[in-house]
């Protein structure tokens, strides 16, 4: 029997012990050993790799976060912990790898696969920001975005109650996307990001005819890729004349009980990852779009940056108008 392992990298999000789970269950199916690396590549230096069973993944797919840690590694930047990290795969005689992560993961996979040509690697695009290029879809983004669905619609309660305006940050790195999907899906009146140019003005002249005709509350939503978050709370009490409060959502956006959509999506990547491994793909990452699952070079993946759909950046350019 072959080897496999699996590993998380950069930042957790719900849906990965849903991966976890498939991981176990599927490899075992396919006649591969299961191990777990804890603690992502630093796990993976510091040789903190064990086989891994149908007990370790009882019960985990409806808990957010990763059961197996996982890490950011500066170490894992220096060729001498590389090495150590393939000599730990040898030791255990590992022949397949899955990484679940960003486009920072896939570089140092892709790192590990040119350095060690014994072992092949499959990554899985796991992130809320949303932003890997070449998939449309990264496994945790359905579970944040209920999450802040959730949020806003809580804070309007009090937004109405009050007549007030409510500036969220959402979260997002240098990307929108998230910003973007829940202002338009709880009706925000305001939407702020990157990838769409803004000026607060144009929103002055509408809002204060709003409030005319009767408007007592706003809600807005802005990427914190902007850093502008208080600016436009400070803007709402100084031209729009409207009591502000800002709600940053950090990290609650990542946790949470996975949704229906992201457990299923973590059964299909890890399905496409480890049946691509089978077939001989040595350095490849599991992507998503409408003609559904298809691998990709790792340069394609990681080297390129994203840019979010031309259909939702239309609706998002009718804020402010």
């Amino acid at each position: 029997m072959q080897n496999i392992a699996i590993l998380c990298s950069g930042g957790d999000v719900s849906g990965m012990n849903a991966a976890l789970k498939r991981f176990v269950e599927y490899s075992i199916a396919k006649g591969l050993t299961p191990y777990f690396v804890n603690n992502g590549f630093e796990g993976l230096i510091d040789n903190n790799i064990y086989r891994a069973n149908y007990s370790d993944v009882a019960g985990i797919i409806s808990r957010g976060g990763t059961k197996i840690k996982t890490s950011r590694s500066t170490r894992f930047m220096e060729q001498g912990y590389r090495k150590q990290a393939l000599d730990n795969l040898k030791e255990h005689h590992i022949a397949y790898v899955v990484v679940l992560g960003g486009d920072g993961s896939f570089k140092g996979m892709q790192k590990l696969s040119d350095e060690g040509t014994e072992v092949c690697f499959s990554g899985i695009p796991s992130t809320i920001d949303n932003d890997i290029a070449g998939t449309e879809y990264c496994l945790g983004v359905d579970t944040a975005l209920n999450v802040i669905k959730y949020a806003i619609d809580s804070i309007r309660d009090t937004a109405s109650s009050f007549k007030r305006a409510f500036v969220i940050e959402a979260m997002g790195r240098e990307c929108g996307y998230l910003a973007l999907v829940s202002a338009l899906t709880s009706g925000a009146e305001m939407c702020l990001i990157p990838e769409i140019p803004h000026d607060l003005n144009r929103y002055k002249d509408n809002f204060q005819k709003q409030i005319k005709e009767g408007r007592e509350y706003f809600i807005a939503v802005v990427s914190e890729a902007l850093k502008n978050t208080e600016e436009v709370a400070q803007w709402f009490e100084d031209e729009i004349g409207i009591e502000s409060r800002i709600m940053v959502l950090g990290h609650i956006q990542r946790g949470g009980n996975p949704t229906v959509y992201d457990r299923l999506m973590a059964f299909h990547f890890v399905t496409y990852a480890i049946d691509g491994l089978l077939e001989g793909k040595k350095s490849s990452v599991v992507c998503y779009s409408g003609c559904g699952f298809h691998h990709k070079n790792i340069e394609d993946v990681a080297f390129k940056k994203y840019h979010i759909n031309d259909n939702l950046l239309k609706l998002g350019s009718e804020y402010g108008k």
